[in-house]
């Protein structure tokens, strides 16, 4: 790439991002202040050895100074369509810049990067409203679920809305709830992740995803699990960045939260265990609105906080709608709900490549 100039940006140069730069690239991401887990190099490293999506970010440099990122990977559909996503598998993404101008830069440079590459659209997985004077399409499909944890991990409990307050004392109290840490729980987590996401009529995740992330994180990736007795009903995958806890892959055993209200439990503990910590937020991520998760953390105590996902369309004519909020997907879910487990969990090895 060359120079590119840019209105009140002077001598901004907009480059493809390098391996060699990436420790530079995490610097500016969690010193920006929309910087977030899924910018991080580590989440592209992930997603390029699993699922073979091909890295695409755009650095902005003035000199030798680092002052903007759009991460960015090119995905490929099932009849080999392409898209652009700004984070695949990731609840958040976007462009990060020191100024609005460095962030319409990169954006640019994205939507030109559709149009040589022929793809249908570049989606920008934004946390806030970029506020870019861009030609952008909105999706307002998802929320996400961000709150601020008390300093004392009693409280936690006091918090919650009179009814999950109940159900997650009954848990602890009379069923003998109890969550435990560690990475050897990662197989407990992908077999009931698979599970949920049978019963939901959707694949679930390559085991080599998750265990990417473990090698790829290592001291940031945290694996729960609840348990009665010996027996497991309930995990969570969380992930570290900064202050804030991120609660991102679960599952649980069928019939646990209905008896026992084992979710229910696992969040209170889960956050209890986020303040014994230090940490001072808990993302609880993103949930279509309407869905049975959305209404499930609503019932936590977390109130929803809309997402601003853009689009820039250029094939497509259209938002992407291949999503359980559309009803012609209802035969595909109850189709692949009734698929016996074992078939379920060996398409899931595969399908969720075209499924960023």
């Amino acid at each position: 790439m060359t120079a590119l100039e840019v209105p009140n940006v002077p001598t901004l140069e907009l480059r493809a991002g390098l391996s060699s730069e990436d420790a530079r690239r995490d610097a500016y991401v969690h010193a920006h202040a929309r910087g977030t887990f899924f910018h991080l190099s580590g989440w592209r490293r992930v997603i390029e050895k699993v699922h073979g999506h091909d890295a695409l970010d755009v650095c902005a440099w003035r000199g030798d100074r680092l002052v903007g990122v759009l991460p960015l990977m090119l995905c490929r559909g099932f009849f080999g369509g392409r898209k652009l996503v700004s984070m695949p598998y990731a609840t958040y993404g976007g462009p990060l810049g020191e100024d609005r101008a460095i962030e319409a830069a990169l954006v640019e440079r994205g939507a030109h990067l559709a149009r040589e590459l022929s793809a249908g659209y570049m989606e920008l997985r934004c946390l806030e409203d970029p506020g870019l004077e861009l030609p952008l399409t909105p999706s307002t499909l998802y929320c996400t679920f961000l709150k601020e944890l008390p300093s004392d991990p009693a409280q936690v409990l006091a918090r919650m809305p009179k009814k999950s307050r109940a159900e997650a004392r009954k848990a602890r109290e009379k069923h003998g709830l109890e969550l435990s840490n560690g990475h050897w729980y990662l197989d407990d987590l992908q077999r009931m992740f698979l599970m949920n996401k049978h019963a939901l009529g959707s694949p679930g995740l390559p085991g080599a995803h998750f265990r990417a992330l473990l090698e790829q994180f290592e001291r940031s990736v945290f694996v729960h699990l609840v348990r009665q007795a010996e027996r497991p009903l309930s995990a969570v995958m969380s992930f570290a960045y900064g202050d804030t806890l991120i609660a991102y892959y679960a599952g649980a055993q069928p019939g646990a939260d209905r008896a026992v209200s084992a979710s229910n439990f696992m969040y209170l503990a889960l956050q209890e265990w986020a303040v014994e910590r230090g940490f001072r937020r808990f993302d609880f991520c993103r949930s279509r609105m309407d869905s049975g998760a959305f209404e499930f953390k609503r019932h936590q105590g977390f109130e929803p906080t809309p997402l601003h996902y853009r689009y820039h369309l250029e094939k497509s004519r259209s938002l992407p709608s291949f999503n359980p909020s559309n009803p012609r997907t209802k035969i595909l879910q109850s189709a692949w709900s009734k698929l016996p487990l074992w078939l379920a969990s060996a398409l899931s090895e595969r399908l969720p490549r075209y499924l960023p």
